[in-house]
């Protein structure tokens, strides 16, 4: 697989990123290969390319909610490399990077922050906002900052199958203002 060198792969990222459609721009994330892997009836709302998109291993059914960031390395290199130069006779730490993997049917919900060696579900939920630090187990809705366990998606299906649902065909504006704000 031919990877984009820095210029061809900055151009490339503005225009997914200038892509109003998000179906669209999952269709040219899929098409161009720049991730690891990148399943089948996916959903990349996020305008946010990862830095290095070779990091990040995207399996079937996911959806990526706006503003996701995968974050595939740290900086921290940087400072420890000016404060090492001052320091004679130690060694330059190496430039440190990580894989992300998202397995199959995962929601994560926007403003998430993804970072490197980690793993998330299957089945499983990152609510919005949440800072992933470690993997996520299988099933389980994460969330918060460092995201923790919250609940888990079996019991959401239970729940969610308990509710009074609308009925399945779109439903006039009036209808659906009664349905959320009457009394």
């Amino acid at each position: 697989m031919r990877r984009l060198d820095g210029t061809r792969m900055f151009l490339f990222k503005m225009k997914v990123m200038l892509l109003r459609d998000s179906n669209r721009r999952t269709e040219l994330l899929k098409k161009s290969n720049l991730f690891a892997g990148f399943g089948d009836d996916c959903y990349y709302c996020s305008r946010k390319i990862p830095e290095e998109p070779y990091m990040v291993k995207i399996h079937n059914n996911v959806i990526v909610s706006a503003n996701v960031n995968f974050i595939t390395h740290d900086i921290i290199n940087d400072m420890l490399t000016r404060k090492i130069h001052t320091s004679p006779g130690k060694l330059m730490p190496e430039y440190y990077m990580g894989t992300i993997e998202i397995f199959d049917n995962v929601a994560i919900g926007s403003d998430c922050i993804i970072l490197y060696n980690t793993k998330i579900g299957p089945n499983a939920i990152v609510a919005a906002g949440s800072v992933v630090t470690k993997d996520v187990p299988e099933g389980c809705i994460v969330g918060g900052n460092p995201a923790r366990i919250i609940g888990y998606v079996d019991k959401l299906i239970e729940k969610r199958k308990e509710l009074v649902h609308m009925p399945i065909n779109r439903s006039p504006i009036q209808e659906v203002m009664e349905y959320f704000w009457s009394e």
